[in-house]
């Protein structure tokens, strides 16, 4: 793991333990969300918020006004209301991440799971694979539109385009969403 790598995780596991939303926060949240979506973003742990809202502050300090783009910086990772994770867990999912990324993707993969009841150890991984397929489930649910919805199921999708490739919207906020999620 390179130095940089280190330092983000360390940042990062500080952040969960300290999580925050002021006021003002949840005054944005309200502005860009419909009721039904903020109930789901009310229904996420508060250091799942805090990320959300440093995704979200990164794109608006790009610049971004796209409501699709920061409904989804705020609700990508909503499907974890399903199962909510331990800070352990999430520790360990950062580990195996690193040492072997493979086994993520082997331990947590598989279509038809909808809850993590009874998967014991594996757990952590079926929600760090799972959460994005659940979470477009829940905003389809709460009326967001279709682009909210394909943005936040493929947002931990592995997606390089060609340099000379004509991008579609969906995938133009998707590369947006990825490069500041993978930051904040």
């Amino acid at each position: 793991m390179t130095t940089f790598r280190m330092f983000y995780r360390s940042r990062q596991f500080a952040q969960a333990i300290r999580p925050h939303a002021s006021q003002e926060d949840l005054a944005l949240v309200a502005s860009i969300l419909s009721p039904a979506q903020l109930e789901l973003f009310q229904q996420m742990q508060m250091s799942e918020q805090a990320h959300s809202l440093r995704v979200l502050y990164a794109l608006l300090s790009q610049g971004e006004t796209n409501i699709d783009l920061q409904t989804a910086a705020l609700l990508h990772d909503v499907g974890k209301i399903r199962a909510p994770l331990h800070l352990w867990e999430r520790v360990l999912i950062v580990l195996v991440k690193a040492i072997c990324p493979g086994c993520m993707q082997k331990w947590g993969s598989a279509a038809n799971w909808t809850s993590t009841e009874g998967f014991g150890w594996r757990r952590p991984f079926i929600v760090a694979e799972q959460h994005p397929r659940w979470g477009a489930e829940l905003v389809a649910e709460s009326g967001a539109s279709p682009l909210v919805v394909t943005v936040i199921s493929r947002h931990q999708e592995s997606f390089t385009p060609s340099p000379d490739a004509e991008l579609s919207l969906e995938e133009i906020l998707l590369l947006k969403l990825q490069s500041v999620d993978n930051n904040n």
